[in-house]
């Protein structure tokens, strides 16, 4: 089982029941899944770069990811309707833990000049969405197989209602909030 699943239910639960004045200790903010989606617009040329990603956000994600279509076609963009654009992976249970402890302390801290994770990128609702530039970042990603750098949006999804008690969450795991300067 994974060392943060085991630390959120040992010690950053209690913390967070008694910080929120909960009576439940399952009431507490928690993780309910993590959608890792990559877009892959040049796979509309060249259908090759979708099975590069495809095959490197499984390497990510640590399960096969499923790929995206278009829904409708937009001929500036030289897309028709049922055509591979991009492929995510939502994360659940042990597995999501793993990744957000990876996340934390192998993939962020690679990225050149790092300063720390967005403050204001909650949605309201308890959500916090990331944007990485590159998948090169995750130490599962062998960067002489590398074809294209590609970019991928991260949605760690909680169980807290408002944006308070999700960051104190992501804070207790371990997340690199930006200092505001």
């Amino acid at each position: 089982m994974a060392n943060l699943l085991n630390e959120y239910r040992t010690t950053i639960r209690p913390k967070l029941t008694e910080q929120f004045k909960l009576k439940n200790p399952l009431a507490a903010p928690a993780l309910k899944k993590v959608v890792i989606n990559m877009g892959v617009g040049e796979a509309t040329q060249t259908p090759k770069d979708m099975d590069a990603a495809v095959e490197q956000l499984a390497q990510i994600a640590g399960q096969r990811p499923v790929i995206r279509r278009a829904k409708k076609s937009i001929s500036n963009f030289k897309v028709r309707k049922g055509q591979a654009v991009g492929c995510m992976a939502t994360i659940r249970g042990p597995r999501m833990y793993e990744f957000i402890e990876r996340l934390v302390k192998f993939a962020l801290p690679r990225i050149r000049d790092f300063r720390g994770v967005p403050v204001n990128s909650f949605d309201g609702r308890g959500n916090y969405s990331l944007g990485i530039k590159e998948q090169t970042i995750f130490p599962e990603i062998d960067y002489d197989k590398v074809d294209k750098v590609r970019g991928m949006d991260i949605t760690i999804v909680t169980t807290a209602g408002a944006d308070e008690p999700a960051r104190a969450l992501l804070i207790a795991l371990g997340m690199p909030f930006a200092r505001k300067s």
